[in-house]
């Protein structure tokens, strides 16, 4: 993966980190600030860009995040946040949406947001120019500051687009016209996954069931003993209610749980190269490295240290 920017505030007193991480997204999306009640605030943020695309993957303990109006620029840009673990619930006017992982938001950087993090969170922000999309997704500003379900499959396709982008790193300096057209798949694939979701939100029971099965799936992806019967445990549902939170995601809990082993696999073969891939293996939760190196292959093609090496 070539070089993105990355900052994080592990390194620096507890009484620094949060005025050093307000001072760098600031400087990153314009009019952005952060609030915590946590002492020893921990946070860290890739960004890379590929043509119009500014793109950021930042990680967090529990926040608040706003935006101001960014007045500057010359045209309106839209900003996309696409939750890859832990909730978030946002507001923009006066529409509020609350997004699980894997669903996602667009929001107009004209007029002022809000974002609660209530826990450790990792989401994947991608900001714009509203052109981009303005006569690809019908009824646009109907759109904006609505949640759009990651579990259609325009939803899954495009995540899973969104993370090609992130293992080919920094793209900024690449062939102009590659950049134009990466950007312009981009826009086609968010404008498929919003024209086709439902336009009714689910019922606020069943909405909650979700995320609390995701969020524990989240959290426990290291645990080999993690299956239906586990989560329906420990959140006091049925079984049957944990299948059917999956089926509407067009999966099953097994298919899930080892999509998500996989993606975070990728992501420690990356970032942390002293680690072996048996570690990682079993890190996350799998009891057989081989299996790991099959299922891994099956995923992405490769073998787990030929993808560490990016051959």
């Amino acid at each position: 993966m070539n070089a993105v920017q990355k900052y994080e505030t592990l390194s620096l007193a507890p009484a620094e980190r949060l005025p050093f991480w307000n001072d760098v997204v600031d400087r990153v999306y314009t009019g952005t600030w952060v609030n915590t009640a946590k002492t020893d605030f921990v946070a860290e943020m890739w960004r890379w860009k590929v043509g119009d695309l500014d793109m950021i993957r930042p990680r967090s303990d529990p926040a608040q995040v706003g935006r101001a109006a960014d007045r500057a620029v010359d045209e309106e840009q839209i900003v996309l946040h696409l939750q890859r673990r832990g909730i978030s619930n946002h507001r923009q006017d006066r529409r509020e949406a609350s997004l699980a992982p894997g669903d996602f938001i667009l929001m107009s950087t004209d007029r002022p947001y809000k974002i609660d993090l209530p826990h450790t969170h990792e989401l994947m922000v991608v900001q714009f120019p509203r052109r981009l999309i303005e006569h690809k997704i019908r009824r646009l500003d109907d759109r904006l500051g609505t949640a759009i379900s990651g579990a259609c499959a325009g939803g899954r396709v495009f995540h899973d687009f969104l993370l090609s982008l992130w293992h080919q790193g920094d793209q900024s300096h690449a062939d102009p016209d590659w950049q134009a057209g990466v950007a312009s798949v981009f826009a086609d694939l968010v404008a498929l996954a919003v024209n086709v979701a439902p336009t009714a939100p689910p019922a606020p029971g069943a909405s909650r069931t979700r995320e609390r099965v995701l969020a524990l799936v989240n959290a426990r992806l290291g645990d080999p003993d993690l299956r239906t019967a586990s989560i329906a445990g420990e959140l006091g549902i049925s079984a049957r209610t944990v299948q059917n939170v999956f089926a509407t995601m067009g999966t099953t809990p097994v298919g899930h749980v080892i999509e998500q082993r996989l993606e975070r696999a990728a992501e420690m073969l990356v970032s942390n190269p002293a680690t072996s891939v048996t570690e990682i293996a079993f890190d996350l939760g799998f009891n057989d490295s081989a299996y790991f190196a099959r299922c891994f292959r099956q995923r992405f093609g490769i073998t787990p240290s030929a993808y560490r090496t990016g051959r």
